[in-house]
């Protein structure tokens, strides 16, 4: 096994104070070019299309956020790692060409800090976190201590910068362009934040919170990559080939089955392999009148609880949460054991205690493996595809099968087949007046804290409504 290079996490000087324009005008005039390519694992898989809907309102927003009327925090969905590239395209070359069709005045640039995990850069390398600076982005730490230095730098830039705040609500990719994960009530409490803080500085501006979702789909159904990339699952798994009837089935149907039958197949083996060599109980589960989908889910949700478990004993933390909080939490704590903050220099270090952090390094490496697996399924539904028996609900499932058997295979990292060209539909929501809401919450803590979970609810529902539409 090779040996770990430790060093500390990379320090909190990527600053939105380093906004330039220059800068992101080459990148908007390059964006095209970058969405079409894919040339590494976590760039896009050729987008060569973006359209949105209710553009307007945002284009409207803007005119006033300019004009000192608003400030206002974009909510945006995030089904896929494309999506800051999606969402740049939106602000740089859409909101523009829209507010000149429809006369509303906008000055340059039309653009928004963001912020974003800083264990990106510790995957992709520190180029990436230069670029997100220069580009307006924050980088925050999640886990189980609060980054209070970048949530304050968050919540002084939705009051004072000259751009908005985007924020991706759900934390994490969950990729379904059609199930909305869970919301983190961090948006809505900066909402109320700046309010607040607007108010002690006795400053007019109303602040609202704008809903976006975004929907990928292939330009052309691919069902015959489809086809190909299922066999080689099912190769690659060791699955026998069998039988299916097909004379009196569909195409989705025959799909359905295979991806039902390799799904069973994955949970076993992997049951198997916890029960043998972590010796985990995986006591058979009731399956009086419970459809074997629904099984199959209970199942999962079973096996994922395990691996994460076993991640959460080994680096002795508590189980908080849902599958998404425990998995933030995880990598937290693993990237800790492998960028260690209390190595200086890995260079200086005897030949022992280098021996030591690989050893810890790359075992920690090997833990957070587990939480991986579950990380890829935290979405997944029972009647997904059944729902709606697309070509794109296939393939995001069985990308996601892809993305698990190579984390097992070879790399955290699995380099995604590319099975056709993909189009992007943004669809713009109503905004949400923070404003009005706090004004109706004064008085208590109590009342406070409802009126924050009442507003993640209600933007959970935009945003699952938006998706709808």
């Amino acid at each position: 096994m090779p040996k770990f290079i430790n060093s500390t996490q990379p320090p909190l000087k990527f600053i939105p104070q380093n906004f330039n324009p220059l800068i992101l005008k080459v990148m908007s005039s390059f964006l095209p070019l970058i969405l079409r390519l894919r040339t590494r694992p976590w760039l896009p898989a050729g987008i060569v299309k973006i359209e949105a809907k209710n553009a307007e309102t945002l284009a409207q927003l803007y005119h006033e956020f300019q004009n000192g009327k608003v400030r206002f925090l974009i909510a945006f969905r995030h089904p896929e790692v494309e999506d800051p590239l999606t969402m740049l395209y939106l602000l740089s070359r859409i909101i523009p060409k829209v507010a000149k069709e429809k006369l509303i005045n906008l000055k340059y640039p039309v653009h928004s800090h963001f912020m974003y995990e800083r264990g990106m850069t510790l995957w992709a390398g520190n180029w990436l976190g230069w670029l997100f600076s220069k580009c307006g982005g924050v980088p925050i730490r999640r886990g189980r201590k609060l980054d209070k230095n970048a949530i304050q730098m968050v919540r002084n830039l939705f009051v004072n910068a000259k751009m908005p705040i985007a924020i991706a609500p759900e934390g994490g990719t969950n990729g379904h362009s059609g199930i909305v994960s869970p919301l983190e009530p961090g948006v809505a409490q900066m909402g109320f934040w700046c309010v607040e803080d607007l108010q002690k500085a006795q400053r007019p501006e109303t602040v609202f919170i704008l809903p976006v979702a975004i929907k990928y789909s292939y330009v052309n159904p691919p069902w015959q990559k489809i086809d190909w990339l299922l066999s080689k699952l099912e190769a690659d798994s060791g699955l026998t080939a069998t039988e299916i009837n097909t004379k009196e089935s569909t195409r989705e149907e025959i799909l359905y089955k295979r991806v039902i039958r390799l799904a069973e197949y994955l949970i076993t083996e992997m049951e198997e392999f916890y029960s043998r060599f972590y010796h985990k109980d995986f006591t058979e589960i009731g399956s009086d009148n419970i459809p074997n989908n629904e099984l199959l889910i209970n199942r999962l949700h079973r096996l994922m609880d395990t691996a994460l478990t076993i991640t959460e004993d080994y680096f002795n933390v508590q189980p908080q949460g849902n599958f998404i909080d425990r998995c933030r939490r995880l990598e937290e704590a693993g990237w800790n054991y492998i960028y260690r903050d209390d190595i200086k220099d890995i260079n200086k270090l005897p030949p022992l205690k280098r021996g030591l952090a690989d050893w810890v390094a790359e075992e920690a490496d090997l833990r957070m493996q587990h939480m991986r697996i579950a990380e890829s399924f935290v979405a997944v539904t029972a009647n997904y595809i059944q729902e709606k028996p697309t070509a794109d609900r296939f393939a995001e499932t069985v990308l996601l099968m892809f993305d698990m058997l190579s984390r097992i295979k070879d790399s955290t990292l699995p380099g995604r087949p590319r099975l056709g060209l993909k189009q992007a539909m943004i669809i713009v929501g109503e905004p949400i007046s923070v404003t009005e809401r706090w004004q109706n919450c004064q008085g208590n803590k109590q009342a406070s804290r409802k009126a924050v979970s009442d507003l993640t609810n209600d933007l959970f529902i935009a945003l699952n409504q938006l998706i709808k539409d």
